[in-house]
């Protein structure tokens, strides 16, 4: 389990029954590479009707039936191939379905992550949306709502971690280059990183000089367990959602 016992014991959880109108989630890849991404339903609902595919560089995709009170997150893979077995695996955020599709896994860190819980249009409730690097950082992307939520706030990590990232969590390929930054309670797997045992708490747990690399480089972005002041963001219910891989 990461540092935050996964982002339903923060964000609050509604998985409810779908409504009469479905949300969309539109992915749309501006890196010079191609990004496979990957969707998770949390809480033990249904999962969509696409839980991972390819998407060039310069390309869009929507999920069209995501449904009006869903809660989950998405990610991208990268440097993905097929071997010769058949198996399809990925340099960062596989989810070890073995497939494109990651059928109700999640990413193995290091990732970074874009979380939803959304709620119906006219519900009275709100969408949740942030993102995260809590499970670490692989690429850059950002969430903007869209449709009935077109004024609220797009958040955002649009810098490249990889580039400031300690050794000491980097994860290289064979020729030295970083593809990954682990977080530090992954890399490190201390309580005062993971925020557990007598660090268990928003007083207990403070931000550390690893998670202040993270945050340096995305204001918005969750960078360890208790970010939530500065990386929750909310919009009136029945928003669609834009997920940007490498933002401008």
């Amino acid at each position: 389990m990461d540092a935050r016992a996964s982002f339903y014991l923060i964000l609050p959880f509604l998985v409810l029954a779908r409504g009469a109108s479905a949300a969309t989630l539109t992915f749309t890849n501006q890196c010079p590479y191609t990004v496979w991404p990957g969707t998770l339903t949390g809480g033990g609902g249904g999962q969509l009707s696409s839980t991972g595919f390819e998407l060039a560089s310069g390309a869009s995709s929507t999920i069209r039936d995501v449904p009006d009170a869903w809660s989950g997150r998405v990610w991208g893979r990268t440097k993905c191939a097929t071997d010769a077995s058949g198996k399809f695996t990925c340099a960062t955020a596989d989810c070890g379905s073995g497939q494109v599709s990651c059928n109700g896994a999640g990413a193995i860190p290091p990732a970074s992550l874009a979380e939803f819980t959304l709620a119906a249009a006219g519900s009275g409730k709100e969408d949740f949306y942030d993102i995260s690097l809590v499970d670490g950082f692989n690429l850059p992307l950002s969430a903007t709502p869209q449709g009935s939520g077109s004024s609220c706030s797009v958040t955002s990590c649009p810098s490249n971690v990889n580039s400031v990232c300690p050794h000491e969590l980097a994860v290289k390929e064979s020729d030295g280059s970083i593809v990954a930054c682990k977080s530090a309670c992954l890399a490190l797997n201390q309580p005062q990183y993971c925020c557990t045992g007598a660090y268990g708490s928003p007083q207990t747990c403070p931000p550390t000089n690893y998670s202040k690399i993270f945050k340096g480089q995305c204001p918005q972005a969750y960078s360890y367990a208790y970010d939530d002041k500065t990386s929750t963001f909310t919009c009136a219910g029945g928003a669609d959602f834009l997920v940007t891989f490498c933002p401008s």
